[in-house]
């Protein structure tokens, strides 16, 4: 076999090997949290703590509802009784009683907009809660398929490394040498020879270069400088 042929086999593996590579890298980035998790997550802990907030302040104003009551129970009582003659201190305890009503109805209605926006959030929970248990179930999913194909593609580099170490190891180390010198520096190091065009720089090349590149030997492109295949 020919050391341009054996270069471009070597070229082949290399090109797959990077291209492996970097969708390896791809998926292990893609590993641990997802965004849309985190956030989602955070939202549902947001709605949790705005439903504490609102079932506090609810049960502080049941708790005020109930001590207005129990205040307007004792001083109708107290009205009502026939303890009190004075006229001025039965206006007083009537006024009194009046002030507790609005106040109690005061605290009524704002107990039920709590009521109310409790509802709201303990829903707005439930959505948030099911949406972060589907976001989880798929972030789940796709960090075990994620898993089977890093090993996959892990083992294909592998394989691709043994396959590299058998072929350089037939190939005299010079050529090996300019190989890896063109490589660094153009990308790829060998080009194609397809209808007298270098697949490198797209140029046609002259006669003599192609009677050189069917050698199969080290030919170098006369305008880009890469080893010449000639399949």
């Amino acid at each position: 076999m020919g050391v341009a042929r054996q270069l471009y086999q070597l070229q082949e593996i290399d090109l797959k090997a990077e291209s492996d590579q970097q969708g390896l890298e791809r998926m292990v980035s893609q590993l641990g949290e997802n965004r849309a998790v985190v956030k989602a997550r955070a939202d549902l802990e947001s709605a949790q703590k705005q439903l504490a907030e609102f079932g506090h302040r609810q049960h502080s104003a049941e708790w005020e509802i109930d001590d207005v009551v129990s205040k307007v129970k004792a001083a109708e009582e107290q009205l009502y009784s026939g303890r009190i003659k004075n006229p001025k201190e039965l206006a007083s305890l009537q006024h009194e009683v009046e002030l507790l009503k609005a106040r109690r109805g005061q605290l009524e209605n704002s107990a039920l907009e709590i009521m109310s926006q409790v509802e709201l959030t303990e829903n707005n929970v439930a959505d948030l809660s099911r949406e972060l248990e589907k976001l989880e179930a798929e972030w789940q999913q796709q960090q075990q398929r994620l898993s089977v194909d890093i090993e996959v593609l892990r083992s294909k580099l592998s394989e691709l490394e043994q396959k590299r170490r058998l072929i350089s190891a037939e190939i005299e180390p010079r050529a090996t040498e300019v190989y890896e010198r063109l490589r660094k520096s153009k990308g790829q190091a060998v080009a194609r020879v397809e209808q007298g065009i270098c697949r490198g720089c797209r140029i046609s090349l002259p006669f003599s270069d192609l009677q050189q590149a069917r050698s199969d030997n080290l030919v170098p492109c006369s305008s880009c400088g890469r080893i010449l295949f000639l399949p």
